[in-house]
């Protein structure tokens, strides 16, 4: 029921924010999506069938073992469900975006997390573009928070359903008018500003790392406000890789086992 709720609901987004970009693009893309979108729906695809015959609904189990166990700071010393709830997303959350900080940082996960990057172009789909190892690490460390924290599984259920529409939502190439978009900024990540994380400029690609809300980005200072290019025209995904021949689906898969290039 867990994957059915989430997956449900990540569809749904996904479908809103398509058809949102084909209403009113941000971008004008030079890559046909016949070009891109097999590939970046094939991962996704690949990755959910991976998940579901390996870690599928380890997430949700392992809060549910932790409140039975008595594990965790929450299970240890108990809060009100609604306090409980509220310190469960917040504390996820950043440690989603320490984990994307080190996912930069460390060369072992940057060989994984630069698949994500060699995207060319920036929509909804390039939020489903990950390598399978990177998501089955990433959901192993979830599964370390959720226990450390004592999680509530109602809570981790709502944060992976925050997470995937927030991803799905701030990849998407819609046009908001900028003046809503700065206002939004100070509580969520908007396409604008997590579009700056995908740019060919390492100090861009630097920043930003946040997933869903802004905060972090405020208080750790990666925040940038405006990339050195204009957003509808600024380059995107890594210098070393501006073919689309060589970002194939099976090439992708095999990405993380080369040496990695010169940024």
């Amino acid at each position: 029921m867990e994957t059915i709720i989430r997956l449900s609901a990540a569809l749904g987004i996904f479908c809103i924010m398509i058809a949102w970009e084909y209403v009113s693009p941000r971008r004008i893309q030079h890559i046909s999506r016949k070009q891109r979108w097999p590939v970046n729906l094939g991962l996704a695809a690949f990755n959910i069938a991976i998940m579901r015959l390996s870690l599928g609904g380890i997430a949700y189990l392992s809060a549910v073992t932790a409140a039975d166990q008595g594990y965790g700071l929450l299970n240890q010393w108990p809060a009100p469900e609604w306090l409980s709830i509220m310190v469960t997303l917040l504390f996820l959350d950043f440690a989603i975006y320490c984990q994307h900080i080190v996912s930069h940082k460390w060369p072992l996960l940057w060989h994984l997390h630069q698949v994500h990057h060699t995207d060319l172009e920036f929509d909804a789909t390039t939020a489903v573009r990950f390598h399978p190892l990177e998501i089955m690490i990433s959901m192993l460390y979830k599964v370390l928070c959720i226990v450390l924290i004592g999680a509530d599984p109602w809570a981790v259920i709502a944060f992976e359903i925050i997470l995937n529409g927030a991803a799905t939502f701030n990849h998407s190439n819609i046009n908001i008018p900028p003046a809503i978009d700065k206002k939004l900024r100070w509580l969520v990540i908007t396409p604008d500003m997590h579009r700056i994380h995908h740019s060919t400029i390492p100090a861009e690609t630097d920043s930003n790392y946040g997933f869903s809300i802004s905060c972090w980005d405020r208080l750790c200072k990666t925040y940038v406000a405006e990339p050195r290019q204009p957003q509808t025209t600024m380059a995107i995904g890594l210098k070393p890789f501006r073919q689309q021949q060589e970002l194939g689906f099976v090439q992708l898969l095999l990405l993380p086992f080369k040496a990695l290039r010169k940024q």
